[in-house]
């Protein structure tokens, strides 16, 4: 019949028959799905999903590993909900780590921006890519409370400014142990291993310092289920209970801050600035060394040798050798 559609390529062997109307749409689908094509490829939308995809991935894991915890006497434990968050991380960061950064949460995207390492105008796109993941009884507090599940919630034994600090000082733990693994100019994770390096940190942070707040560290992790379970039928309680809604967004912001300040200050201003050094000072040399022909082309003479005593052999000058590094200078 008559030619292939544009899409008939994407289909299976045998479904690629186009009828008479269907052949019309060639001319509309091309022009959209090449506008699409160039609209994907443009750097803050390949960001912005990728941000988003690494933080489904995140969430998947650890709020999964919380509902084990929570739901099933048998089939969790806090140990798990660490290994959940800590992994979940680890695999976001492959995910997105090329791409955006996989940054995954936006007290991290701040830091990051009020430092200069990134442009404000990103700011808006990786937060809303971070935002947009988030039967009986819905209760918030309580022995068979299931809000927290989704989001953290200060525990009895913790007051709200006490709180406030512990998230401070966690999430600043976090930044100051980031810019450690990822610092070209310091001791770096090798290669290839960062992201396994980043999961291994989130859980040792869980494991030593989640206990009185559950360590959001971001405001990415701790806001949007908050929305979620408000929207889901937990109610106006998730807001209100004991005020502390408020602190998973403020206090990472403010702790991933001071980190930074606390690295670049105490370590990264400690470390000398290497000089940019020619990798084989030998092959700048011999560029100014004139260096004889393999083939001559008068015949090979004869040499006679002779007879050099220490009495009568030249003076000769001490040169530096060629292999000292060379370093260059910046104007």
């Amino acid at each position: 019949m008559g030619s292939e559609c544009t899409w008939a390529s994407f289909l299976p062997t045998g479904l690629g028959c186009c009828s008479r109307s269907t052949r019309n749409s060639k001319m509309v689908s091309s022009p959209v799905v090449t506008k699409m094509q160039a609209i994907m490829q443009k750097e803050m939308v390949r960001e912005f999903l990728a941000e988003f995809m690494s933080t489904y991935v995140m969430m998947v894991f650890g709020l999964g590993s919380v509902a084990h915890m929570v739901l099933g006497e048998k089939f969790g434990s806090y140990l798990s909900v660490n290994l959940g968050f800590g992994f979940g991380v680890t695999m976001g960061v492959h995910m997105a780590g090329n791409i955006s950064g996989a940054h995954m949460n936006a007290a991290l995207t701040f830091t990051n921006c009020a430092l200069g390492r990134m442009s404000w105008k990103k700011f808006p796109v990786y937060i809303l890519a971070i935002i947009q993941f988030s039967g009986g009884h819905l209760t918030v507090t309580g022995p068979t409370a299931t809000a927290g599940i989704f989001a953290t919630y200060l525990p009895e034994h913790m007051t709200l400014w006490r709180g406030f600090l512990d998230e401070v000082i966690v999430t600043g733990i976090l930044q100051l142990c980031l810019f450690a693994i990822m610092d070209k100019e310091n001791n770096p994770a090798l290669q290839g291993t960062q992201a396994l390096v980043i999961g291994i940190l989130i859980v040792v942070i869980g494991l030593s310092l989640g206990m009185n707040t559950g360590y959001a560290m971001n405001p990415s992790r701790d806001l949007p289920p908050r929305f979620f379970t408000f929207i889901a039928g937990w109610g106006i309680q998730v807001f209100r209970a004991r005020d502390w809604w408020w602190v998973p967004v403020v206090a990472p912001l403010l702790g991933a801050y001071l980190g930074a300040i606390v690295y670049l200050v105490f370590i990264g201003s400690s470390i000398p600035r290497r000089p940019q050094i020619l990798e084989n000072s030998m092959k700048y040399e011999d560029r100014r060394i004139p260096v004889l022909p393999k083939t001559m082309s008068n015949p090979p003479t004869t040499l006679t040798p002779v007879s050099v005593s220490p009495a009568n052999r030249p003076s000769v000058r001490t040169v530096p050798p060629l292999s000292d590094s060379i370093h260059l200078e910046h104007f």
